[in-house]
């Protein structure tokens, strides 16, 4: 049963050389890699006007220079990551950009920034797009932390069943945003022109400026805000990273496919986000950060109510995002249209987070590779997919989404500070990698290629360094601090992963004067509760093995069980010595330990072997009835140097029923299979 609910939700597993056939086209890459990037401007344009609503309505009229600030930030990196897939199309990303031109340490900060970015992108994407639920469906008002939770899990299903199954089943709500959002535009534009763009529903109301900001965004603190506005929008750059990180997933020319997808996300997002903001203006839309305090309605404030607010008079009113409020007045004499761009926005910041579930387990697996992370995130599973990093990933965003009660306005705090870190070292090595290439480089189209090309990541590097300066000031005490945090944490750990293995590999190397040198003797000693098959299995097996010295030993708990056993074996004639342990206080492990210890103190050349019968059995509940003293007596003789320990099994009846089962779901020659091609973990 619970391999055919593992079938049924994964799909039949999948042979390691059908791989090739999870390779994307760039019509289902766009929407695997940068769904993210383009669903940004479901949250960025929200973020912008969000933060100058603090100044007041008459701030809105800088929204569109931050949004050309945005979009020349978007471009540049676009720009920058073209050069990025054509000089390392092996799928390390940044982080191999950094380790091969920086070294080690910088590499580490960066694959660290980018894992912390990937978690926060799925909790960021479907915090969002549970807002935009309940802000749809009144039953979701309130739940939204549910709401949220459900989409994960829903996310990390599709995900587990493969790249090129996700993308596929990605790819047309994607498009279908993307169309819709244009179309939204186009149509608005439209009737702009002809003279009958309606306003949206808040521009009846007055938004109020905090009384820092009474006389507008003069001084210090205006300039302030500005950046944070600037910093918050450039969350719409979030994602692009990960096509470099995926280029292996690309059929071929994977570099020339990578290079394409990532300037038709470029082209795509930032025409859709400049749309929305200039719209979004033409049509007084006010958003607030505390529609209670900030919104008034003919100069009177509102009380608060669930899912909006109340003002005087009984008129109430709910604070959709902005393309939500957009759609609504744009196709007022077309509710379904209303209805579709709302859905496909809320649905497409789900799938927003399918690029992290892409690029995390990618980078997971290369850093267990080199050995940063635990071994067990290299490993594909049955649908050929990192399920371990998958899963991972799942796991510390529904954390986050419940720590932060699944609200934007808290979680993009922390957002963005890691995919400008990687932006930034990023760029850094590929100025040096094209600075390394140039003193070897002969040919002369060739030193032109790459001088262009170094010039496009300089300013990349220019470009990306002052926006996270500008991030990390504005953004430094409202909560980046705990990403900057968790990345540290995580660099640490890190390190001490590295470092484990590492040292277990020195341990592990072969000396040729002791490791290939036979012990003097073998000692064999198999342990005995009562004369059964098990036992008698387990004295045969010693006696093929022909040690040089074979006993039986057993542990004097209860002296008349002890001596009805002595005398069962001598009538037996069992051909081996047996020797009682004496036990004064009823325990078995201890006696069995110091005797085995003792063998080894007499003679420290020798090699002690324990062979321990076991019952195999087929139900979980039979576990606990049986092999309980032998789980602890291996437990304690594997720290024992010097001492082999052996499990000698004795099948039940109920676990032949078990490998039947077995044999014919064939889950254990398909794992098999997995296992040997991958390698162990």
């Amino acid at each position: 049963m619970t391999d055919a609910a593992k079938r049924l939700l994964l799909g039949r597993a999948m042979r390691s050389d059908r791989l090739s056939e999870t390779l994307l086209p760039k019509r289902i890459a766009l929407p695997v890699f940068a769904s993210d990037a383009l669903s940004s401007v479901a949250y960025a344009p929200d973020e912008i006007f969000l933060t100058l609503g603090i100044a007041g309505f008459a701030a809105y009229s800088f929204s569109w220079k931050v949004g050309l600030a945005v979009a020349f930030v978007m471009l540049v990196v676009v720009a920058s990551y073209r050069q990025n897939v054509h000089a390392y199309p092996s799928g390390g990303g940044d982080y191999e950009v950094v380790t091969v031109n920086l070294g080690r340490t910088p590499g580490l900060v960066v694959a660290s920034a980018l894992l912390v970015d990937y978690v926060l992108t799925v909790a960021v994407s479907i915090s969002s797009a549970s807002q935009y639920a309940a802000s749809t469906i009144d039953a979701f008002q309130g739940r939204e932390v549910t709401v949220a939770l459900v989409a994960v899990v829903l996310l990390m299903a599709a995900n587990l069943r493969g790249v090129r199954e996700s993308g596929t089943a990605f790819a047309i709500p994607t498009y279908t945003f993307m169309v819709a959002i244009l179309g939204m535009a186009a149509w608005g534009f439209a009737r702009s022109v002809l003279g009958d763009l309606p306003p949206v529903a808040s521009a009846r109301f007055e938004l109020k400026p905090e009384p820092d900001y009474a006389h507008g965004l003069a001084g210090l603190a205006g300039a302030f805000l500005m950046l944070r506005a600037f910093s918050s929008g450039c969350a719409a750059l979030t994602g692009v990273e990960a096509i470099s990180n995926g280029v292996p997933a690309f059929r071929k020319p994977k570099s020339k496919n990578a290079a394409t997808t990532l300037l038709m996300l470029g082209a795509i997002a930032v025409t859709m986000m400049l749309s929305i903001i200039v719209l979004a203006n033409k049509m007084g839309l006010r958003f607030a950060e505390n529609p209670v305090k900030q919104l008034t309605l003919h100069g009177q404030t509102g009380r608060a109510v669930r899912g909006g607010v109340e003002f005087p008079g009984g008129f109430r009113y709910t604070q959709d995002p902005v393309i939500g409020q957009l759609a609504k007045a744009i196709f007022d004499n077309l509710p379904l249209a209303a209805g579709l761009v709302t859905t496909v926005t809320g649905l497409i910041l789900v799938l927003a987070a399918n690029t992290a579930f892409n690029g995390f387990p990618v980078l997971g697996s290369i850093l267990a590779q080199d050995r940063y992370l635990p071994r067990q995130l290299h490993t594909r599973g049955d649908r050929l997919a990192y399920s371990n990093g998958i899963i991972i990933l799942a796991s510390f965003a529904m954390v986050l989404i419940v720590a932060f009660n699944a609200e934007v306005t808290r979680l993009i705090q922390l957002y963005i500070v890691g995919v400008f870190v990687s932006f930034t070292l990023s760029q850094t090595g590929m100025v040096r990698h094209w600075t390394r290439l140039l003193r070897t480089e002969q040919d002369a189209a060739a030193r032109r290629r790459m001088y262009r090309s170094r010039v496009i990541n300089a300013v990349g590097l220019s470009v990306t360094g002052l926006v996270l300066v500008v991030v990390l000031i504005t953004k430094f005490t409202r909560g980046a601090w705990i990403a900057i945090a968790a990345m540290a944490v995580l660099f640490l750990i890190m390190k001490g992963i590295h470092r484990h293995y590492e040292r277990v590999a020195r341990e592990l190397v072969i000396d040729e004067d002791e490791d290939t040198r036979l012990p003097s003797r073998t000692h064999a000693i198999v342990l005995v509760s009562k004369i059964h098959k098990p036992t008698m299995r387990a004295i045969n097996y010693a006696r093929a093995m022909r040690p040089s010295s074979l006993e039986a030993v057993t542990v004097n708990v209860d002296p008349e069980e002890t001596r009805a056993l002595q005398e069962e074996w001598d009538r037996r004639g069992i051909p081996i010595p047996l020797k009682v342990l004496d036990s004064p206080f009823r325990e078995v492990t201890d006696p069995v330990i110091d005797y085995v210890k003792s063998i080894r103190r007499e003679s420290p050349r020798d090699l002690v072997t324990v062979l321990i019968p076991e019952y195999v059995v087929g139900h979980w509940w039979e576990h606990l009835l049986h092999n309980q003293s032998a789980l602890r007596l291996k437990g304690r003789l594997l720290f024992t140097p010097g001492v082999m320990v052996t499990s000698v099994p004795w099948q039940l009846a109920s676990s032949a029923a078990r490998e039947e089962r077995l044999e014919g779901t064939g889950s254990g020659t398909r794992r098999s299979e997995v296992d040997r091609t991958e390698g162990p973990s």
